[in-house]
């Protein structure tokens, strides 16, 4: 039994509802059945059962009053005990630990089995497999070849466990439930503790022969080539599901799914937000003062943009439906893009000659009108 507060081990305050109380019970049952808790079976073993015995109790009304009146160690000592007569005892109504109603939905939540117990079909586990894809397949959509690892029956023995020409045998411990049950009489009234069976370790049948390939479970790992379309417009974290790719049912469940989470590589030039995309491009001076028409590299080819007479480095134009496409509707994404004015870094003596021509128009007097010295020049190659 255990020694730790009841509304510790489920991890709730003494003012909970029946609600929280019944909340927290299905996740603690959840993190340490020893089904599912593989890391230290034994230890989630002796968890479970504090869980159980916990929520026994405060599940019950009347219990719940008679454990809080007399506290943790007094209520044990006179279950120990036969005390606190109408206490009732483990073996009540809901079984030996109580609450398998409780259970059954939980499991049949967890593995999709629509309320199976654990001596029915276990639907076998979703699998997740990360796939890398560029901007560019993603604006138009591609179909991916990738590979995993996973279990698949066994092609020796058909998912029998058994060499073939040998025969499986219903396991005569648990009669084939795949569990024992252990019912004994206390103070408080029968107690009855359920667990997987030790001979054939919850199967059910018991294999004198196991097959030497799978070594008697029935499935093999196997590398698997599998092909998916991904849409034009996914983002990352967008996932597409690929049914009964996933892990394998057990003693007949379905298998699981296998679902592709996409990573979109990020782009050397374009951002992206949602549909739209995002730009700079160099202008040269005379075309932001005097327009001009310069040639953009989209995600689909190439498109002329206008610039006015005029336009300040800085401002965004937006080039509508040249974005993504996108995955809820029909409409495409817009480009937006920031021009900035490009500078030349070194210039001729032409080129400089016309410069100051064109300053003195303006009435410019800051411009340097010096030539740059061999080490400005120098310094210029150096820098490009």
């Amino acid at each position: 039994m255990s020694d730790q507060n009841y509304y510790d081990v489920l991890g709730v305050n003494k003012n909970a509802s029946a609600d929280e109380i019944k909340k927290a019970y299905r996740k603690m049952a959840r993190k340490y059945h020893p089904d599912l808790n593989k890391d230290d079976p034994k230890t989630a073993e002796a968890k479970f059962k504090e869980v159980n015995e916990a929520y026994e109790t405060l599940s019950d009304e009347s219990k719940r009053a008679q454990y809080d009146q007399f506290g943790h160690t007094a209520y044990q000592q006179a279950g120990q005990t036969g005390g606190f007569g109408g206490f009732g005892g483990f073996g009540g109504a809901q079984g030996g630990f109580g609450g398998f109603g409780d259970l059954g939905d939980i499991f049949g939540s967890f593995f999709g089995g629509g309320g199976a117990r654990q001596t029915g079909p276990i639907r076998g586990a979703d699998l997740r497999y990360d796939l890398e894809i560029t901007l560019e397949e993603a604006a138009v959509g591609v179909e991916k070849e990738f590979s995993i690892v996973k279990d698949e029956v066994c092609p020796h023995c058909h998912g029998d466990g058994a060499e073939p020409g040998t025969s499986v045998q219903t396991c005569p411990q648990c009669h084939g439930t795949g569990q024992e049950q252990v019912v004994r009489n206390t103070p408080l009234g029968q107690m009855m503790s359920v667990h997987t069976c030790s001979r054939c370790q919850g199967r059910g049948k018991v294999i004198e022969s196991p097959c030497h390939e799978c070594r008697g479970s029935g499935k093999v790992q196997k590398k698997r080539k599998l092909r998916v379309k991904i849409p034009a417009g996914v983002d990352t974290d967008s996932r597409i599901r690929l049914a009964g790719e996933g892990g394998l049912g057990e003693r007949g469940g379905e298998t699981g799914d296998l679902y592709v989470y996409i990573y979109v590589q990020p782009h050397a030039r374009f951002q992206r937000r949602g549909a739209d995309l995002f730009c700079e491009a160099e202008v040269s001076f005379p075309t932001a003062a005097m327009g001009g028409t310069i040639q953009l590299d989209t995600l689909f080819g190439k498109v002329e943009l206008k610039i006015p007479h005029g336009t300040p480095g800085g401002k965004t134009f937006r080039l509508s439906g040249q974005g993504l496409p996108s995955l809820r509707s029909d409409r495409k994404g817009d480009l937006n893009v920031r021009v900035t004015i490009g500078v030349p870094r070194s210039l001729s003596s032409e080129q400089r000659a016309a410069l100051l021509k064109y300053s003195e128009c303006m009435g410019d007097s800051t411009v340097n009108k010096e030539e740059p010295s061999f080490f400005d020049k120098l310094k210029d190659k150096l820098n490009n």
